[in-house]
């Protein structure tokens, strides 16, 4: 027999709690036609209760001990949505423990403590939804777990960090160093007051790790990625790149390797010809390349209010309509039991190699560029091209190269040789290429 309505609980309202709250009363009647059943919120706990967030409750359901949702049985469904990885851990086991379905959009808290969530709803037979972690209102959790789990994932990679892509973006379009543009992006509120997580890369190694289970039934953890941040990249750097054909993203990119993954995040400079390379402001856009299907690209909001609380819905629906029919546990969280995840050894940092550009700012005397290019080709790394602009007498002018495909270790114990020089002013720029795209 069909319950009359199923009892939410959400854990955390801020900004994207306010969002699905606004979702579920506005869309409330389509939603109850679509899954047959009513979502009731009746409760939603949060440690700041006397904050206006422009939506309405009724009195009582908003409280700031999150007890009264983990241990109320008459709650069907938690939704968790106040980050970190502490006690969001610890409440979203109590939720599972408790035959409670679990939606979450904490990419953190499942990049660091996924195995053993995932684990614990196989076990208990309960659902969990996990979409609005990675790319926002992107459906490419579910699109991989069950579109396209058939095929065998080469790659995947794409620009999952908002934040990033606009800041990158606008210094693009408009010019400005990245230290204005960030400020800007701060004003606007598109950038949080400490905006580490997003520009140095942390936010995104977190949605790879994600990703790279989906894509690959493979588990490579955070602290072997690869990672870099944007706070680097200078509007010379932009120009220079357009220069060569090349746009720079940050790029979140997982490759197989034999039986190992390739797995980093960093600025990347993208053929301008890619479908990446125009994908602006804060969108996220995501490639999965397919041994069968081969590439295919998924885009959209990849933050936001809305757009992240779309995803919320979604999961809360999908979890609702497995509770109803009874048949919850029907799909492994990951789209494959946790016992058949390979842990895979990621490429060793001196097996890693590609192109790169690299920018040095030389000091204006004869012979500069011949000693930057000896201490290239004695650490093996062949020049493709080089830029140098007008010299400027007692000035510094900039050097850029193109190098052909190097092993990255290799290529950056020449640059901190570079470095070393008299005739070098400052720390040099490295940013990889990425020409092989799918």
């Amino acid at each position: 027999m069909r319950e009359r309505s199923i009892r939410i609980g959400l854990i955390g309202f801020g900004t994207i709690g306010t969002g699905v709250i606004k979702l579920l009363q506005r869309q409330r009647q389509a939603i109850r036609d679509r899954i047959g059943v009513g979502l009731e919120l009746v409760r939603v706990a949060d440690i700041d209760t006397r904050r206006d967030r422009g939506v309405k409750l009724a009195r009582g359901v908003l409280v700031n001990d999150a007890r009264k949702i983990l241990d109320d049985p008459s709650v069907d469904v938690v939704i968790e949505l106040m980050g970190g990885t502490g006690i969001a851990r610890r409440f979203v086991l109590e939720a599972i423990a408790a035959g409670k379905d679990v939606v979450t959009a904490n990419k953190a808290l499942l990049a660091h403590h996924g195995d053993e969530i995932f684990r614990a709803v196989e076990r208990g037979g309960t659902g969990i939804g996990f979409e609005a972690s990675v790319g926002g209102g992107i459906p490419i959790i579910r699109a991989l777990k069950e579109s396209l789990g058939g095929d065998r994932n080469q790659a995947v990679y794409g620009i999952v960090n908002g934040t990033s892509n606009y800041i990158l973006s606008r210094m693009s379009d408009e010019g400005g160093e990245f230290g204005d543009v960030l400020k800007a992006a701060q004003a606007g509120g598109l950038a949080e007051a400490d905006p580490s997580f997003d520009v140095d890369g942390i936010d995104a190694a977190h949605k790879l790790t994600l990703l790279i289970q989906l894509a690959f039934g493979a588990r490579v953890p955070v602290a072997a990625a690869n990672v870099e941040g944007i706070r680097h990249v200078s509007q010379a750097d932009i120009a220079f790149a357009r220069e060569f054909g090349y746009a720079i993203k940050s790029l979140a990119v997982a490759k197989r390797a034999g039986e190992r993954i390739e797995a980093s995040v960093r600025p990347t400079m993208v053929p301008v010809r890619h479908p990446l390379a125009s994908v602006n402001g804060a969108l996220n856009a995501i490639v999965v390349q397919g041994e069968a299907l081969g590439p295919s690209m998924y885009t959209g909001a990849g933050a936001g209010m809305m757009p992240t609380a779309t995803a919320v819905v979604a999961d809360l629906m999908d979890v609702t309509r497995n509770r109803v029919h009874g048949c919850r546990g029907r799909v492994a969280p990951l789209g494959y039991p946790v016992r058949h995840q390979v842990r895979a050894r990621p490429v060793a940092p001196d097996e890693l190699h590609g192109e790169f550009y690299l920018r040095f700012m030389l000091v204006d005397r004869p012979g500069g560029l011949g000693r930057i290019a000896g201490v290239l080709g004695q650490h093996d790394v062949s020049i493709a091209a080089v830029i140098q602009r007008e010299r400027e007498h007692g000035r510094v002018v900039p050097v850029v190269i193109r190098t052909h495909d190097a092993r990255e270790q290799a290529l950056r114990r020449a640059v901190r040789a570079i470095d070393r020089l008299a005739v070098v002013r400052g720390r040099s720029t490295v940013i990889r290429i990425e020409e092989s795209l799918g």
